[in-house]
């Protein structure tokens, strides 16, 4: 099923079950009992990413599946440490292409003029890839597209999916977030304009920590079921706080 077609009516009641913030694209990320809502998602969110300095290109777990054992925080002056698998933390280049196996260099959303370009595989159902094109993401912060500030979706349509895998900003306790596209709604003190399901790529089948295994069948499943989207995205229309709990409304 299309996710535009989940649901078709906005839902009764969605209520805020977890928030998340990951400051370095592709590694893991933070749990957050409470966020600020700005232009480019959640304060801190994908603010950061690292850069293969062979090819130029920003480096994803598409490319490189182990960046999804490493974590990332915000320290309390606003910037941001590594916490590569082994418990160091860091924010030194040499410590993090060690560990990565390639030079990479850890940089800021805005350091490079233009927008940045990643590698992502010719067939997004394939487990490895030996052929490989370029793409462009979102000016400013580090998402994947310049519809997409934040990423919303319900346990609802999560099923019995460990949630972790989606990597999404807002999980809501219910069902149908497809009735949300093309909406604006209030969550917390913030203004939300929902636009497009997010498609979905191998990403979501690789490993990561906390006991997630790898499982090619997650992918068939969203293609064969949900024309390879899970999840929608939105934009920030009036900024705000958001927290646990919040219930979201109609603007």
């Amino acid at each position: 099923m299309d996710a535009r077609l989940d649901g078709g009516l906005m839902p009764d009641h969605l209520s805020v079950m977890e928030l998340w913030r990951y400051p370095v694209k592709s590694l893991q990320g933070e749990r957050l009992h409470s966020a600020e809502l700005g232009p480019e998602g959640i304060a801190g969110d994908r603010q950061w990413a690292l850069f293969d300095l062979e090819t130029g290109f920003g480096l994803t777990a598409r490319r490189a599946p182990d960046l999804l054992f490493g974590a990332a925080r915000l320290r309390p002056d606003g910037t941001v440490e590594v916490v590569l698998p082994d418990g160091t933390v860091t924010t030194d280049d040499e410590e993090i292409s060690g560990w990565v196996g390639r030079r990479v260099s850890l940089r800021p959303a805005g350091s490079a003029p233009g927008r940045p370009r990643y590698e992502s595989p010719d067939d997004d159902l394939a487990e490895t890839s030996t052929r490989w094109h370029d793409w462009q993401g979102a000016p400013g912060a580090f998402h994947d597209n310049a519809g997409a500030r934040l990423s919303l979706v319900t346990t609802g349509t999560l099923g019995t999916w460990d949630r972790r895998r989606f990597r999404a900003n807002v999980v809501l306790e219910g069902a149908g977030e497809g009735g949300l596209i093309g909406s604006q709604v209030r969550l917390g003190t913030a203004v939300l304009d929902v636009g497009d399901p997010i498609p979905r790529c191998v990403m979501v089948t690789r490993p990561q920590p906390g006991g997630i295994a790898r499982d090619t069948s997650v992918l068939k499943t969203i293609h064969r079921e949900r024309g390879g989207d899970l999840a929608v995205a939105a934009l920030v229309h009036r900024p705000g706080s958001v927290r646990t709990g919040d219930v979201l409304e109609p603007a």
